[in-house]
């Protein structure tokens, strides 16, 4: 238990789980084209919340109901560079129908916080607003200025929200050069001697894609060479079993390493079934990191049984690798072929930084005073974050939101998955963290 706090009614770790619960009821859904409830209501939560204990938040509306809130606060030594802690109040869609409990009801059962967006991430936006609010109303300064910012829209690549305010509020971000944010900092427990917490430096980049093929509408009954579909399918499905190379980055090579010592074992990138069979739940998170991919996601074409049509659509999520972008595009297009025509419907850099500096030596330190058997290690993310845009602005990023999680847990599942949900030792122990690193960022 953490003995940072002696003073205030409230304690971070004794809030978190409520202000978890209640961004969980707030619908948030994102589904890519504004038809959603968007996100002032949380933003406006999240507001009053940052208002109680003194903070001044500005909330920033791209687009009708598409709102961040942003605020910052004084560090004891303001000359310093700044820190950016980001969430995302936004969460992808969810049909009821499918859950154990109600995915907008922030349930408690079986030790856990069931809901969308436990995980991803209002987790880490209730570990952030408990925290905050227990320092100051405790008088607890940090070391530097803060910047928080609870952003719209990453689940549809962050145009009204982080991209919104690095390319039109970039004052708000004056002076931070690194910036914590999501999917990082949970655990893999390897044996009852260690546990490693990992840490994400680096992404990967994406091209969201459209793929479109032109034939020769006609009669269904007829014979047809020139079918649109048929040339599209074919190519979607070579896509799709396409074995991508085995790339190990710096990052991957890293995290390899680190795991190859932690279980006394050598790994091999190449044997993939081999080093994945050693990782439970991350596999296929990790897996992901291996590979370019392009997985094919959306099929459109026809409006009647019985007509050709002239055009045949496909939508593909594409995610490149740090340094082998251009290979990735060379190698969709000859996989793909001629008769394919491809854009972009929506691209992201990759990210990749190294792991050292004082801010990870902040992060060993807290989850070492939480948790004696853990371990720091860094790793990639296989999708993307709202990082990609702060990145634009020369600020460092991390994926460090804490949370020890029960070996048996489907961690990777949980995100956009059906069930998500969070232990709520899990959010607890998270606040503990996250608290103890502010004191030594």
């Amino acid at each position: 238990m953490s003995e940072s706090n002696t003073s205030g009614s409230v304690r971070g770790e004794d809030e978190v789980v409520d202000l978890c619960r209640d961004l969980i009821r707030i619908d948030t859904s994102n589904y890519g084209d504004h038809s959603g409830p968007g996100e002032r209501a949380a933003a406006e939560y999240i507001a009053e919340k940052l208002a109680e204990v003194g903070l001044e938040p500005k909330i920033f509306e791209s687009h009708r109901g598409r709102a961040s809130t942003v605020a910052r606060i004084e560090g004891e030594d303001p000359s310093r560079p700044a820190l950016l802690i980001h969430g995302h109040t936004d969460v992808v869609p969810a049909d009821a129908g499918d859950w154990t409990h109600h995915p907008f009801s922030g349930e408690i059962a079986d030790g856990c916080v069931w809901g969308r967006g436990a995980v991803d991430m209002k987790d880490m936006d209730a570990m952030t607003l408990a925290v905050v609010r227990d320092r100051l109303r405790s008088g607890r300064k940090p070391p530097r200025d803060v910047v928080l910012a609870f952003l719209a829209d990453e689940e549809a690549g962050g145009t009204y929200g982080a991209r919104y305010l690095v390319d039109e509020h970039r004052d708000l971000f004056e002076g931070v050069t690194e910036a914590i944010g999501e999917v990082g900092g949970f655990s893999f427990t390897v044996n009852e001697n260690l546990r490693l917490y990992l840490v994400e430096t680096a992404q990967k980049g994406m091209h969201w894609m459209r793929l479109t093929v032109e034939g020769t509408a006609g009669h269904g009954s007829m014979t047809n060479d020139d079918n649109a579909i048929t040339e599209l399918c074919e190519a979607v499905g070579r896509l799709g079993r396409h074995q991508w190379p085995v790339r190990v980055t710096k990052t991957v090579r890293s995290f390899l390493d680190e795991l190859s010592d932690a279980l006394g074992t050598p790994l091999d990138p190449e044997d993939m079934d081999a080093t994945l069979a050693k990782l439970g739940g991350i596999a296929k998170m990790v897996g992901a990191t291996l590979r370019n991919s392009a997985a094919p996601t959306m099929l459109g074409a026809g409006y009647k049984v019985n007509v050709i049509p002239g055009q045949a659509t496909a939508h593909v999520d594409g995610r490149f690798l740090p340094g082998y972008e251009q290979e990735f595009l060379a190698d969709l297009d000859r996989i793909l072929g001629p008769r394919v025509k491809r854009e972009d419907v929506h691209g992201d850099k990759a990210l990749e930084t190294s792991f050292d500096g004082a801010l990870v030596d902040a992060m060993q330190l807290a989850l070492r005073a939480e948790d004696p058997i853990a371990r720091a290690v860094p790793y990639m993310l296989s999708g993307g974050t709202d990082a990609k845009s702060f990145d634009d602005l020369g600020i460092r990023c991390f994926g460090f939101a804490p949370l020890q999680l029960p070996p048996e847990l489907d961690f990777a599942g949980m995100f956009h998955g059906v069930d998500e949900r969070v232990p709520v030792d899990g959010l607890r122990f998270g606040a503990r963290v996250l608290d103890r690193f502010l004191d030594a960022c």
